[in-house]
């Protein structure tokens, strides 16, 4: 497929500088069809009543309605544009998953970088507002995690179990594991409805991927991947009840 000069690309930035130099980069790449430009939250929004546009590269701290409140705003539109959150700082990452953010990048902007971000919301959305893409979007949303000092959107469906390490997450892949800002309680919570069970004050683990629950001295522990994880008296039996009731639903099947 040709996709030469075809995205429609609205960039916002509260800093004329910050500004300038991402419509540069973007304006530079061929996929950008046409770019619009705002300072802030409400000129994105004149410009979103009067132009259709494909993805919004976003700012997040901004003076008034920030980065964060407009991307809400956008997930409420009928044909909501893809979001990729451009910001000096990490500690809204956990809300840009939240939002179903394409991607996130980390300022000073790269050209390679942007063209990293435009090449995935090509990829994820072959058509950015097509009402299919968004709903597989909303089914498997995205965390932003580092590797290797680039920030990578990880699918909730790579995460195997989570693990605590104090205000931090550890989520663990089949690939290996990554540490986000964000408290395994908040995850438990947020996770709940796409099969996430707490089976200790430490450990998340996706039901589905438990291969057994053994009983191991005075206590019990799961096996996923190989890996045992101990799972506290107080969530025993809770985890034994959806265990059975998740296989009864597959017999039933």
């Amino acid at each position: 497929m040709n996709t030469s000069g075809f995205l429609r690309v609205l960039a916002v930035d509260d800093e004329p500088p910050a500004l300038d130099e991402l419509a540069y980069h973007l304006r530079a790449d061929p996929r950008v069809a046409r770019l619009h430009t705002a300072g802030d939250a409400t000129e994105a929004l004149r410009v979103l009543r009067d132009a259709d546009v494909d993805v919004v590269f976003l700012d997040i701290r901004m003076p008034g309605l920030d980065g964060m409140e407009l991307a809400r705003v956008l997930r409420r539109f009928a044909r909501p544009p893809a979001i990729v959150f451009v910001t000096a700082y990490d500690d809204g990452a956990v809300d840009a998953f939240d939002l179903g953010a394409t991607d996130y990048v980390r300022k000073p902007v790269r050209a390679d970088r942007l063209a990293e971000s435009l090449r995935r919301v090509i990829g994820s959305r072959v058509v950015p507002s097509h009402p299919a893409a968004l709903a597989r979007a909303e089914e498997d949303p995205t965390i932003p995690v580092e590797l290797a000092g680039t920030t990578r959107m990880l699918p909730r469906s790579a995460v195997r179990w989570v693990e605590a390490q104090g205000d931090y997450a550890r989520l663990h892949t089949a690939e290996g594991s990554h540490l986000v800002r964000v408290s395994l309680a908040t995850l438990a919570e947020r996770w709940a409805d796409a099969g996430f069970v707490r089976i200790h004050r430490s450990y998340l683990v996706q039901l589905k991927l438990i291969a057994e629950l053994r009983l191991v001295n005075s206590g019990y522990v799961v096996v996923i991947d190989s890996t045992e994880l101990p799972v506290s008296r107080r969530h025993t039996r809770e985890l034994k009840d959806k265990l059975v009731r998740a296989a009864k639903q597959d017999w039933s099947r």
